[in-house]
């Protein structure tokens, strides 16, 4: 049974300021590097194994991977179905705003020139199925978005829609998704 594994990208300033990130390309905090360069470590130090880094084409996806890829020596290839989820009309404002937490629960909303939930989780399946594929020789790790740890869960695991719009991990998390027969 083959398994991949999932990085959030470490602290943005947006992060900090819980405004809604997306597809606006925001780079690292020096925490966000830090977390970035202990996530490695963690990962040696926990054993895990991996052959190749896949990273969003996103600078804070991109510089979190660096880091892992320069403290664990796993290669890296730019995948660019791992970028963040495009909100549209709500990239920029506060993550808990009313009306976004409305939009949000809407799976086919596209956020006013935005890309919607449908749409995200199809092209990450897509992905993860191009990854089961494999998964039988090559280990990956995945390094991209709260919204793609989302899709990601989902694919996984069963979820209703209020748990897939709250679902979201911290910044450098580490998960673990097994592949099943």
């Amino acid at each position: 049974m083959g398994c991949v594994y999932f990085v959030r990208h470490g602290q943005t300033i947006w992060n900090v300021e819980n405004k809604i990130c997306g597809a606006t390309d925001i780079a690292l905090t020096k925490t966000g590097h830090e977390q970035a360069i202990e996530t490695g470590k963690k990962i040696l130090e926990e054993g895990i194994r991996a052959d190749e880094i896949l990273y969003s084409p996103l600078i804070r996806a991109k510089e979190t991977a660096r880091h892992v890829s320069e403290v664990t020596g796993i290669p890296m290839r730019e995948e660019m179905r791992l970028k963040e989820q495009n909100f549209g009309k709500y990239e920029g404002t506060p993550r808990n705003g009313e009306e976004f937490q409305k939009a949000k629960a809407n799976f086919i909303n596209s956020y006013e020139g935005g890309e919607s939930m449908l749409k995200l989780c199809h092209r990450i399946y897509d992905l993860l199925d191009d990854i089961k594929k494999e998964s039988d020789q090559k280990t990956y790790l995945l390094v991209a978005h709260n919204g793609i740890s989302r899709a990601i869960q989902s694919y996984f695991c069963d979820m209703t829609n209020d748990e897939f719009a709250r679902f979201g991990i911290k910044n450098c998390e580490i998960r673990k998704f097994e592949y099943e027969e």
